[in-house]
Order: structure tokens, then C-alpha cells, then sequence
């Protein structure tokens, strides 16, 4: 069976943030907005044992009360009344919390998902659908509930399509021209140049087989920008140009980590550098007792897509690799630099596929935010830069000092 458990506040007062973004889109019609967290949990538990749940877990008893209800609704909704939820194939971080917790109370559960309840009194439901686009959700994640899809769901597998059967799947690139191949990466979202795919061709010709899909995702994982650092470790052509229009400086360089930082670092040699560009931090000395690490890195492209997410998986990653230096570093303090474009653009003018500014920023603070000064680990320094140029791709800078 699926349990419906809605938290909220007791006051029921209206979302007063909600409101102001709603104004900001330029929706100045009377309206209220009301919200509830969702849980769905299905489970062989009877009514007791989920009231019992509900109180432990789910509710600030001083602030929030709940209802419990069968089934993923427990009647039809009204036009003004929405759930968004995670996509399938979505990590839902609060759900496997709570189903952890369960499991730490013995109690047996089948699975369990979350998701936001938003209730809108005066607005058409065009206008919602609108509204919860631009500042509720993020479609590359999440979805609002279609009643007529889920309503006879009797489980959360079937929720999130979890009714999944593995099958090998090859990708023909053997016998593949210059034009299917360039089709082959774009269908599947590779971001593979021609070039890249030649070569993936040739390997897999010498071995007498096509690739399977996860083979060729994976290639296309590892040779991204994200983690290859094409860029950093690509050919620059570099040309200076002074005022006049006249050619200061031409050169071609080869890898643009190798002969900055790296060349500077060990150009200067210091005595204070125990470790560097060897483990998964750089480490200095600090007195005769201690030695500090320092790692530092981007989630620049991610940030752009799902903002939180992003940001919170950045600082997340440098945590971890102060954690891995030596045999265990302790993380004492975050730092951060954001580059994003200015918020003041209406959302009409935010391209097709990018967020607007104002989701990027909020999204990105919030991920640092939780990931570091939640966990304990508190932010001391940072910079925020603006400029219409990150409107596509803000900068998401994070650093951990351990």
C-alpha cells in the first residue's frame, strides 16, 4: 500500500516569497499561495504505525501538523492545486533519508518519494502551469503529477517507472559515415566532436565489435569537459592586442594548466610545498606539527542545468578530496567564487533552455550553503562577480581547506 502523509504549517499562512516572485514575472493578479511537503511511502504498515512515522520523523510538532491519506491522491484535484515531484530515474536525497531512517526503526518499507504541494487561490491554471515553469521547478528533474497517469498507481516502482528489465544495447558506429556519426552523438546528448567519434571508431574496428550504450555514455562521461578539462589542457592559439590594434604578444600554447600553475608551482620550488598536483589535494606547510590542504574546483555547467544540485555536488567533491588526502584530512572551512549574470532581466528575455539568472543564483547558494555550513563546515570567504557574459554558463568556484 501507498501512504500519502501532507506536512504543513499550522498558521496556513500564504507563501509570502511565492507571492513576490509571482509580482516579479508580472502576474500582479490577487492571489495566494499555499504549500505542503509531500511524502509518499509504500509499505505493509498499519494506520498507527504511519501516524507514528509522521510525528517521529516528518513534522516540527511545535510549528507543523499533517494528513494521512491512501493512495498517491486521495481524490481528484482541483485546477488550482499541483504536486511537483522528481523525474524517474531521479535521486530523491530526502526520500532515501527517510527510508534510512525507517530501516533504523525496523520498520520494512517498499520504497518512498517526496514531492511539493502547491495550492494557488485566483489564478487560472495556464497561469500555473506558467508560473511553476519558470520559478517552481526544473523540468530537467521534475515534472507536476498528471492525476490521470498516476491516479490508479499502486506502487512507487510503477510511480517512477522503476519496472525496468536490463537488455544489452549496441550502438552501430563500425559501419557508420562522417554524418551518422555526428547523428549518433547528437541523439544521444554525447556533446562528441566528429574528430572524437572517429576515434572511438577506429578503437571498437580493431577490437571487430560495436560499443554497447553504456560503453560509449561512459566515454562520452569521461571525455567531457567537465571532467577531461578539454580546454585547460588543449591548444590556445593566444594573440595580445594593444590599443592601437597592434600585436603584442602570438603564441601557441599547448596546455594552458601545464604552463601557468603547474609551471609557476614548481618554478618556484617552495619549501612550504609538501604536496602538489600528486594527491587529491594540494598540501603546504603550516608549522612544525600541522600542514594545511587546500583543494579548489568548478561545477560550472551542471550549475547551469540544476542549479542546487550543481553547486551542492562542487563543494561536495572538494569535501571529499580533503577527506582523501594523505591518510585523512580534516575539513575545516569552505570558501567560493560565483560568476552570474545579473538578475535584473525579464524572464521572457532568458533564451529557450536556460534558466533565468535569478534560479541560478538561488540554486547555486542554497547547494553551497547546505552541503557546507549544514554539514558543520563553515563558509569563510568567497566573492560574487556579475556579468551578462555567465547568463549560459555561471562560474561555480568551491574550495575546501583542510
Amino acid at each position: 500500500m501507498v501512504w500519502r502523509i501532507d506536512v504543513y504549517s499550522k498558521e496556513l499562512a500564504p507563501s509570502l516569497v511565492i507571492l513576490q516572485e509571482i509580482r516579479e514575472l508580472g502576474i500582479n493578479k490577487d492571489t495566494r499561495v499555499y504549500t505542503k511537503k509531500v511524502y509518499f511511502i509504500e509499505a505493509d504498515l498499519s494506520q498507527e504505525n504511519i501516524h507514528s512515522i509522521s510525528l517521529k520523523l516528518l513534522i516540527d510538532p511545535v510549528s507543523e501538523d499533517y494528513s494521512l491519506s491512501e493512495g498517491l491522491f486521495p481524490e481528484k484535484p482541483s485546477p488550482e492545486e499541483i504536486i511537483i515531484a522528481y523525474n524517474p530515474g531521479v535521486c530523491d536525497p530526502v526520500a532515501l533519508s527517510l527510508e534510512k531512517a525507517l530501516g533504523d526503526l525496523s520498520m520494512d518499507v517498499k520504497g518512498v518519494r517526496t514531492g511539493r504541494y502547491y495550492k494557488f487561490d485566483g489564478l487560472g491554471y495556464s497561469d500555473i502551469l506558467y508560473i511553476s515553469r519558470r520559478i517552481l521547478y526544473n523540468p530537467l528533474i521534475e515534472h507536476i503529477l498528471d492525476y490521470d497517469k498516476v491516479c490508479n498507481v499502486n506502487s512507487l516502482n510503477e510511480f517512477i517507472d522503476a519496472r525496468y528489465s536490463f537488455r544489452i544495447k549496441e550502438v552501430n558506429i563500425i559501419n557508420a559515415s562522417s554524418d551518422e556519426l555526428v547523428d549518433i552523438s547528437r541523439k544521444g546528448s554525447l556533446s562528441l566532436t566528429l574528430r572524437e567519434m572517429e576515434m572511438i571508431k577506429n578503437y571498437f574496428s580493431g577490437k571487430s565489435r560495436n560499443p554497447t550504450d553504456c560503453e560509449l555514455e561512459t566515454i562520452a562521461q569521461t571525455w567531457s569537459e567537465h571532467c577531461a578539462h578539454k580546454t585547460f589542457r588543449g591548444v590556445i592559439d593566444y594573440k595580445e592586442i594593444d590599443s592601437d590594434g597592434s600585436i603584442v604578444k602570438n603564441e601557441k600554447i599547448t596546455n594552458l594548466l601545464k604552463s601557468t600553475i603547474v609551471e609557476a608551482t614548481h618554478r618556484i620550488n617552495s619549501d612550504g610545498c609538501v604536496s602538489v598536483f600528486d594527491d587529491n589535494s594540494g598540501v603546504v606547510r603550516f608549522d612544525d606539527k600541522y600542514n594545511i590542504c587546500f583543494k579548489v574546483e568548478t561545477h560550472n555547467h551542471p550549475s547551469a542545468l540544476e542549479p542546487y544540485g550543481g553547486a551542492s555536488t562542487g563543494i561536495g567533491g572538494v569535501i571529499r578530496d580533503v577527506l582523501g588526502t594523505g591518510i585523512g584530512a580534516k575539513p575545516v572551512a569552505n570558501v567560493d567564487i560565483f560568476c552570474f549574470s545579473p538578475w535584473e532581466m525579464a524572464y521572457d528575455d532568458v533564451p529557450q533552455g536556460l534558466l533565468h539568472p535569478k534560479r541560478i543564483i538561488k540554486g547555486v547558494v542554497k547547494g553551497v550553503r547546505d552541503y557546507g555550513n549544514k554539514m558543520g563546515i563553515p563558509t569563510v570567504a568567497g566573492a560574487v562577480v556579475f556579468d551578462s557574459r555567465f547568463l549560459g554558463n555561471p562560474l561555480v568556484y568551491c574550495g575546501t581547506v583542510g
